[in-house]
């Protein structure tokens, strides 16, 4: 019976090959939309699961409470130290703190550099208790001692190859800052791409007293180390947050421990959470959008199935007349339906390996440090084959049961008659109900469309405040005295440099780390904080910032006296008006100055916050990045000899420079990624609705052959006929965008809610998206209606 279900199978998949390759194509283009999804989610899931002993190690972070609660990733220096060496239950302990804006390069032996590298994120200051507590792999070295000592440095095989070509790394030396030797002291294998912890060179912790002076490591108010905890076997992680909470009271004033609140979180967290590239909330999103495009390749499937279902109806009859049960026919049915999903399965399986370089480049553009190698091959892993396996079965369970149940139960008198029916309590019928639900999920996914695209373009609109066009970021060293000075007069005399102010921050930057202040007479801090910037007196000319009361700042202040403040500043003060303000003293930084000018705003972060309190000041020796404010019509020959002067000037340094309308677009990087995704996700669950659509009008045009016969012979016009099928799907449109329409409004309203400068979702959006979809319905479904329509009626009737 097996084979004879197999060669009928056979039969019917060949003789209607043309349907069957639509409905394997659109289950397939649904199955490659949940896999893309499903590897993406469980690539990020897999962040730090490998460590040894995770279920008892622990990441200790600080939140700081002030005007707001601001959340950190850090600890202070002394905190691994102490709980090491004072409390029991805890096995080990180690902090870490990742380089920025360092320069390591290979001495040559004679006083210069053979290779020199500017390095970042990559290269941390740690302890010998990283190696034991993350699992690392050694090539070669002691892992106990390689990092015990002063000026020694442990780097991956990589990173040896990186400074020392195919040359032994052992033993060698690397120059940090031009100021310290270190000694490479072990090799270890390099970091597997799904960690947060992806480090290359590690420097002893050791090295930071001689660096930073013997007092470096008994900070408790900086906050400048990660430190990880593991516990012994047993223990409580209460009792490691208990005596948090005992080490701050401990070790910090009353009035600095109300200020400060260790948290204990999970390794596992590590990135979910404060430092992580995928807060969970976007993860289960995206398994929610999974899920959906998955179902809407099923019910897409299983709308082509029922469609063709009519004509079967009177095999189905012969077949029961000449003694074949239900459960034989439910079997047949199934069997042909479980062929067609392990087809659909393997193009699904080859789309997504044909996709994934693709989903793998645009990971890595747009998520810093982010460097996934996703392929196929993830799928047969123990853990994702359970989950393939169970999809499979899933997918041929909800595909083929429901129209192999419709088929199996026709009365062999209807079918052989070609009678049947499939219509269900109330109004709809099932696949009318599928239909509907593949029209409420294309709604929300083209308003979805035009909401987050829309909010993009709106804010790519925004006024910031301040000119970025045309101007050129040079990133200083962090470490080392810069000859200031020299810079700007050499870069001055390049063609097409107009102006050159040197500063800590640009306008509008990533790091907006606020600072406690006090205003005039109080002593006590005010409610609020200002975010601050270290500026000098040509800073506003090249960003065309316009002050509306006092000066601005001289180039005889050399001790940073003279500041200015924004308008907000101000307001947030109660100041009547910002004249009021100027010469009034100001403490911010531990330093008592007076505001010189008041600054007219600016937008100081990215577009989900407000205009911020900002307080500039004049101060030279904290300055970190060059700022050159370069003539519309410049050349390329601009920047190079702009590196020409940096070359000559700073030859032990690494010149790094962009431009800053590329550092603007970081602010809207996440918004654009996520518009991509959503624009893709659309257009798969457009297709696989138009697909869904293309079978109801076939359904619709066999089951109302009868009537649009009987109508062509009464004089209808193919107008009138038309509508006859048109209206079904007009009936549909209508329900499903009563559903989405309220729903959709409703979440990306929420999600607009992050966001200063916002849109609103409006009537306009909402028409537009019952406009489009109405669009897309008509052309998916007027050729076949067309052609049914245009049918000679004496097709229809000459059965009767």
């Amino acid at each position: 019976m097996l084979v004879h279900y197999l060669t009928v199978a056979r039969r019917h998949l060949w003789q209607n090959w043309h349907v069957n390759f639509i409905s394997v194509l659109g289950l397939a283009v649904g199955l490659t939309s949940g896999l893309i999804i499903f590897l993406v989610v469980n690539y990020m899931f897999s962040f730090d699961r490998y460590h040894p002993h995770l279920d008892r190690t622990y990441w200790v972070v600080t939140d700081i409470r002030r005007e707001r609660i601001m959340a950190t990733d850090a600890a202070p220096r002394p905190l691994a130290e102490i709980l090491r060496r004072d409390y029991a239950f805890v096995e080990s302990a180690v902090r870490l703190e990742t380089f920025f804006g360092r320069t390591l390069s290979v001495p040559n032996g004679k006083g210069g550099w053979v290779k020199k590298f500017a390095e970042a994120r990559t290269v941390c200051f740690t302890e010998p208790h990283y190696f034991e507590l993350f699992g690392v792999e050694w090539v070669s070295g002691n892992p106990k001692t390689a990092l015990a000592a002063p000026n020694a440095i442990v780097l991956s095989k990589r990173y040896a190859q990186k400074y020392f070509d195919t040359e032994p790394a052992m033993g060698r030396t690397i120059r940090l800052d031009n100021r310290t030797d270190l000694t490479v002291t072990g090799i270890v294998n390099d970091p597997p791409a799904n960690t947060q912890l992806r480090y290359d060179a590690f420097v002893s912790y050791a090295t930071i007293p001689v660096l930073e002076g013997p007092t470096a490591l008994a900070d408790w108010q900086g906050l400048q180390a990660m430190c990880f905890v593991r516990l012994r076997e047993g223990t409580d992680p209460d009792l490691l947050s208990q005596s948090l909470s005992t080490i701050r009271r401990t070790y910090l004033s009353a009035q600095e421990a109300k200020q400060f609140d260790y948290q204990v979180l999970p390794l596992a967290e590590l990135n979910h959470q404060r430092s992580g590239t995928a807060p969970r909330p976007v993860l289960y999103a995206l398994i929610g959008v999974g899920v959906l495009l998955v179902m809407a390749g099923c019910i897409n499937f299983i709308n082509l199935a029922t469609a063709r279902a009519l004509k079967r109806a009177r095999e189905v009859g012969v077949r029961k007349v000449m003694g074949s049960s239900r459960w034989q026919l439910i079997g047949q049915f199934m069997l042909e339906t479980a062929l067609l999903v392990i087809l659909a399965m393997f193009v699904a399986l080859m789309l997504t390996q044909l996709s994934l370089p693709l989903v793998n480049q645009t990971l890595a553009a747009h998520i810093e440090m982010l460097r996934p190698n996703l392929s196929i091959g993830d799928v047969i892993q123990h853990r994702a084959m359970g989950w393939f396996l169970g999809l499979a079965i899933g997918v041929i369970v909800l595909s083929g049961l429901y129209p192999a149940l419709m088929l199996a139960r026709f009365n062999p008198a209807t079918a052989l008659a070609n009678q049947s029916s499939t219509r269900l309590a109330g109004s709809l019928t099932v696949r009318q109900g599928l239909i509907w639900s593949q029209f409420v999920l294309m709604h929300l996914f083209v308003l979805s469309v035009l909401v987050i695209t829309t909010q993009l373009q709106h804010m790519q609109r925004a006024e910031w405040g301040f000119h970025y066009e045309s101007t050129r970021v040079v990133f200083l060293p962090q470490q080392q005295s810069i000859p200031l000075t020299h810079l700007r007069e050499r870069w001055l005399q390049v063609p097409g440099v107009e102006q050159v102010t040197f500063g800590s921050d640009l306008p509008a930057s990533p790091y907006n780390h606020p600072s406690p202040f006090s205003y005039h007479t109080t002593t006590q801090p005010e409610p609020f904080e200002t975010r601050v910037r270290a500026v000098d007196e040509h800073y506003l000319s090249v960003f065309d910032l316009s002050l509306v009361a006092g000066r601005n700042v001289r180039s005889t202040d050399t001790i940073g006296r003279d500041i200015l403040v924004n308008e907000t500043l101000v307001k947030q003060l109660g100041v009547s008006s910002p004249a009021a303000v100027v010469g009034k003293p100001m403490r911010v930084k531990d330093a008592d100055r007076v505001i010189v000018g008041v600054v007219r705003d600016f937008r100081s972060g990215d577009l989900h916050q407000p205009i911020l309190p900002i307080t500039l000041i004049h101060d030279l020796p904290h300055s970190r990045v060059a700022m050159l404010r370069l003539n519309p019509t410049h050349s390329d020959q601009t920047h190079q000899a702009i590196q020409q002067v940096w070359d000559k000037l700073l030859p032990d340094q690494v010149y790094h420079a962009e431009n800053l309308t590329n550092l603007m677009r970081s602010f809207t990087e996440t918004e654009r990624l996520l518009a991509g995704l959503v624009q893709a996700f659309a257009l798969v669950a457009i297709g696989l609705s138009c697909l869904g659509l293309y079978g109801l009008v076939t359904f619709l045009s066999e089951a109302k052959a009868k009537e649009i016969g009987v109508r062509r012979v009464l004089g209808a016009r193919t107008g009138q006929l038309l509508w006859l099928l048109g209206r079904e799907f007009g009936k549909l449109l209508g329900l499903g965008f009563l559903v989405a329409a309220p729903v959709g409004a409703w979440v990306l309203s929420d999600w607009l809610q992050q966001y200063t400068y916002r849109i609103s979702v409006n009537g306009w959006l909402l028409a537009g998206t019952l406009i489009l979809t109405g669009l897309i319905t008509a052309l998916t479904v007027f050729r076949q209606a067309l052609k049914a329509a245009r049918t000679n009626p004496i097709q229809y009737l000459k059965s009767e």
